[in-house]
């Protein structure tokens, strides 16, 4: 009896202690959706996200916010935006609608990462890792009724990207000092981790800025495809740019295995699938190529 009595007591000093859902979530407003998937699985039903590039057929580099996005921003607490001048336009309305409540988390200045570096911060996991722990102290700072919701959903998502760190390592193991080449360098951070050697940077950073390649740029990539000095062609899964189109064909002529990579998150998956399934395709293009 005084063993029923007991568990009885600690069952309400638990349920008297949890906080019970906010009823009026904190409003998370993302410049893309694979931050705003993070907050999501950290924050829960405590949260309420809106991402703003969520379609995975849009070049996101040809963007431009409208005044929905801008009404979105109007009582956000916290604002995650990818910086590198990978989404200035958001950078601009932040400038323009101040709130001096309001949490920014710029994960590039997070990161040490500055405008020129490679703007595709979230092909590199420690980079997604620091901004889970930001957001987490910012939504401890808003909400610290929630403080253990928040804490346990960002421990569970670190968790799960144990996976894509194990096959990161273990593609290094297989495949580092391979050649590839790229069409844009939205792969680059992975590729640096796998160890990868990435041909025809020059003609990527022109792609991604919207420029025109050089015609020895264009030569080079061509010599890669057709000297079969590359094992694989990686390009923008998102872009449609005709150079690149004639690229790929010419890659599949020379029977150069070609994966596709996004910017944008697949709007049926999360963050987590989504890099180990390029992952994959990456390691099945690769598996048959030596070095």
């Amino acid at each position: 009896m005084l063993a029923n009595r007991l568990l009885a007591v600690t069952v309400l000093a638990v349920v008297a202690s949890a906080a019970p859902a906010l009823a009026d979530p904190v409003k998370i407003v993302a410049a893309e959706n694979f931050y705003g998937d993070l907050a999501t699985q950290i924050g829960g039903a405590n949260v309420a996200v809106t991402s703003i590039l969520t379609n995975p057929d849009q070049d996101p580099h040809l963007f431009e916010a409208s005044t929905e996005t801008a009404k979105a921003l109007t009582d956000a607490k916290v604002v995650i935006v990818n910086g590198v001048d990978y989404d200035p336009w958001m950078e601009k309305l932040l400038s323009a609608n101040k709130a001096p409540a309001r949490k920014e988390i710029l994960v590039g200045a997070l990161v040490g990462r500055k405008a020129g570096d490679n703007p595709h911060l979230w092909y590199e996991p420690a980079y997604v890792k620091a901004a889970a722990k930001a957001l987490t102290a910012d939504l401890v700072a808003i909400d610290p009724a929630h403080k253990a919701d928040y804490e346990k959903g960002e421990a569970q998502f670190l968790d799960s990207l144990k996976p894509l760190d194990a096959k990161l390592a273990e593609m290094h193991k297989k495949y580092a000092g391979f050649p590839v080449t790229a069409s844009e360098p939205v792969f680059g951070y992975s590729a640096g981790l796998i160890g990868l050697k990435v041909h025809n940077e020059k003609f990527a950073l022109a792609i991604m800025n919207n420029a025109e390649p050089t015609a020895s740029e264009v030569a080079g990539f061509e010599n890669d495809l057709k000297g079969h000095k590359v094992k694989a062609m990686l390009y923008n899964a998102q872009a449609s740019e005709p150079a690149v189109q004639r690229l790929v064909q010419m890659a599949k002529d020379n029977k150069i295995p070609v994966v596709g990579v996004s910017e944008t998150e697949p709007p049926d998956g999360t963050y987590q699938s989504w890099m180990l399934g390029q992952l994959d395709a990456l390691d099945k293009a690769l598996g048959g190529a030596t070095n």
